[in-house]
């Protein structure tokens, strides 16, 4: 989104004291209806808690409104930060560098992208400086991160001037915290090849782990977050809200850049109340969680992924689409995995290949309604992507539900065989039965991708910024120690192909090999994302945010349930701020 307008948003809300009165209202009657979450439905009481429509003059009609003098508020806020990033950026570039952090970790950093850009190209060859090596690690390595994350390629060697003769890191660097948390930080943005920054995580991670029990309270769970959720790992809209109150003090425009964090979330979770209303209202029409009861009725669920893929508050429309697309992979996913026999499924796949509505009388009832529900969903999309960008998407996306379906029959043939492949050809295949290409192809041509010639091509096969995210997920999936909540169905593993071609390890090396391997992916995926390529930024970032969104979807306690994802969930989209 361009910054310093208002306008940009598809629906901005306007009005804080309704938008407060029912969130809270929400709270009050939901108290026990927040317990649905952990199903990932959406609480029935939550819709009856919403405000009449209103009419915020951008064509769109919002439920939660927020009055004008709120509105202006933000719109005052915005202008007193943006007259203060230039002059910090201006004066002091290391504050300037704290000032752009900051935001970041307060989830406001998308309204300054054009700030923050001039001035990271005006500074992008400082890190390149020799000099004596007594220069601020702290600096130098937040330099390094910010530039990394906004695509610039900073040669990793820089680090090296904090190692002694010998090759290991200085001594005294071991009592510099800040330092050492800014290098792990920097660290999770390297790339294969990058000995330096390995060595740099590895050390960084040891010595502030054994700083812990040393350090005040506050900076010691600063240190904890840190080795937990670095930030090029995490998702800034989930933990921000958290981020209002630990970053208290830290500098000294903490508090109005708080208080513009605080009116943008409100904003935000405005916005993302009346998309699940409306991905809620699409999902009992479509009907399918009636006639398949033995299908996951996640709407809320399945939302979040669309919420962590496209955050820019603009594309409100192009989450709502790729909800029902996601919900779809679920659905056919439950009938390959706990429904369809293997003869069923054999017709099911050979149906979509087809992609013809017209000659399925043969596949059983509930495999017609779901075919025909996806048929007219993919039309539906296709037409709006031709609408808005004039790209004709139905052929791709043929291509992506037909590989998917394809890769779920793969699996229920090895599991009715009860002989699963070598650990290399269960990945292969696992990648793709595990639908991550299915959603990126569907946002591709959503966010107008498909409309560029030099773009298109790339969507022949899967590209590697596919592949990368589709592993990870794949393989965190399979270090998982309980099933997906109500999934009762056959799965697979990688760590048990594994060990069955190596019978000496234990279980443990089996699941650090497959640790060690998500790690390299990260590399992988780091490389993609600062390649030179014609996707937008928003297409860029969206493969880095489905692999960030990873271990929360598939972090299971012993009860099948998703603590911390749910925690995020109701925080974002129920509490009252």
């Amino acid at each position: 989104m361009a910054s310093g307008t208002l306008i940009a948003y598809t629906r901005l809300p306007s009005s804080p004291t309704k938008i407060q009165a029912a969130t809270r209202n929400t709270n009050i009657r939901t108290t026990s209806a927040l317990h649905n979450i952990y199903s990932w439905r959406i609480p029935e009481t939550f819709s009856s808690s919403i405000t009449k429509p209103y009419e915020h003059g951008l064509g769109h009609s919002c439920k939660f409104s927020v009055q004008d003098d709120y509105r202006i508020k933000h719109a005052q806020k915005f202008s007193e930060i943006r007259r203060l990033l230039c002059m910090v950026t201006e004066e002091n570039p290391l504050d300037g560098l704290i000032l752009i952090d900051t935001l970041q970790r307060l989830n406001i950093d998308y309204h300054f992208q054009d700030e923050t850009k001039a001035f990271l190209e005006r500074n992008s060859m400082n890190t390149t400086v020799e000099h004596d090596g007594s220069g601020n690690l702290y600096e130098l390595a937040l330099h390094f991160r910010l530039l990394r994350q906004e695509g610039y390629y900073v040669n990793a060697d820089i680090f090296r001037r904090f190692k002694d003769e010998e090759g290991n890191f200085r001594p005294e660097l071991n009592e510099d915290v800040k330092g050492l948390m800014g290098l792990y930080e920097a660290s999770q943005l390297r790339v294969e090849g990058e000995t330096v920054l390995d060595e740099a995580e590895n050390y960084s991670r040891q010595v502030l782990h054994a700083q812990l029990a040393n350090l005040d309270e506050n900076v010691a769970r600063s240190v904890e977050n840190t080795l937990k959720s670095p930030h090029h790992k995490s998702h800034a809209k989930f933990i921000a809200k958290n981020n209002f109150n630990n970053l208290k003090n830290t500098n000294r425009w903490i508090n109005i850049l708080r208080e513009f964090a605080v009116l943008d979330f409100k904003i935000l979770q405005a916005i993302h109340q009346e998309e699940i209303l409306e991905v809620s209202k699409w999902w009992e029409d479509l009907g399918l969680s009636k006639e398949f009861k033995f299908a996951r009725d996640q709407p809320l669920k399945w939302y979040m992924w669309a919420m962590a893929a496209v955050p820019d508050p603009s594309h409100s429309q192009q989450r709502l689409e790729l909800t029902k697309a996601i919900s779809f992979i679920y659905v056919i996913d439950d009938i390959f995995d706990v429904y369809g026999s293997l003869d069923e499924l054999h017709l099911f796949t050979e149906a979509i290949k087809r992609w013809d509505i017209s000659n399925i009388g043969h596949l059983p009832r509930y495999m017609q309604i779901c075919l025909m529900a996806l048929y007219k969903v993919t039309n539906e999309i296709c037409y709006k992507v031709y609408k808005e960008h004039g790209s004709n998407s139905i052929g791709i996306l043929r291509k992506t539900w037909t590989s998917l379906c394809e890769a779920f029959f793969v699996e229920a043939r090895w599991f009715a065989k009860g002989d699963l492949p070598d650990s290399e050809e269960y990945l292969r295949n696992g990648i793709v039965s595990s639908g991550v290409h299915v959603l990126l192809v569907h946002l591709f041509f959503l966010l107008g991708e498909g409309s560029k010639d030099e773009t298109i091509n790339l969507m022949d096969e899967i590209p590697t910024m596919i592949l990368s995210p589709a592993k990870i997920l794949r393989l965190w999936d399979d270090l998982g120690s309980a099933k997906d909540e109500h999934q009762d169905g056959q799965d697979g593993s990688y760590v048990e192909c594994y060990m069955k071609e190596h019978a000496w390890i234990s279980s443990q090396s089996a699941r650090q090999h497959v640790l060690d391997m998500i790690s390299q992916t990260w590399k992988s995926l780091n490389l993609d994302y600062l390649s030179p390529n014609s996707f937008s930024t928003s297409f860029r970032k969206a493969p880095l945010n489905i692999a960030r969104m990873v271990p929360l979807m598939y972090n299971y306690d012993n009860n099948h349930n998703l603590p911390t994802l749910e925690e995020y969930a109701k925080s974002l989209l129920l509490e009252v701020l």
